[in-house]
């Protein structure tokens, strides 16, 4: 289903207000990632880009076209290692949000 652009403005205008809403879209996407859900979290990293840097200034930053950028994040993309890691580096920076991994035993 896609998103309507009035979602996307509040999405939007919620994160640039909010940074524990920034941790969350964060922890989120990261959270489905670890579960298996890729499109998931694609879909939430996507959000994210577009509410934080932006496709075409995270395209600067990576020295990575735009469109290349948005297949990735893009329900088929399969970013490479390099490429994902690069991304959320970007991202954590614009978003001023530091991640880190714990673990707990179940």
């Amino acid at each position: 289903m896609a998103l309507t652009r009035e979602f996307r403005n509040t999405v939007t205008a919620r994160a640039e207000r909010d940074p524990r809403f920034r941790e969350a879209l964060f922890a989120e996407a990261l959270n489905a990632y670890f579960a298996g859900d890729t499109a998931v979290g694609k879909a939430i990293l996507r959000d994210l880009v577009n509410a934080t840097i932006g496709f075409e200034e995270l395209a600067l930053t990576l020295k990575k076209p735009s469109k290349s950028l948005h297949r990735m994040l893009g329900p088929g993309g399969n970013p490479s290692t390099d490429n994902f890691f690069s991304i959320l580096n970007a991202l954590q920076k614009k978003a001023r949000v530091r991640l880190r991994v714990t673990a707990k035993a179940s």
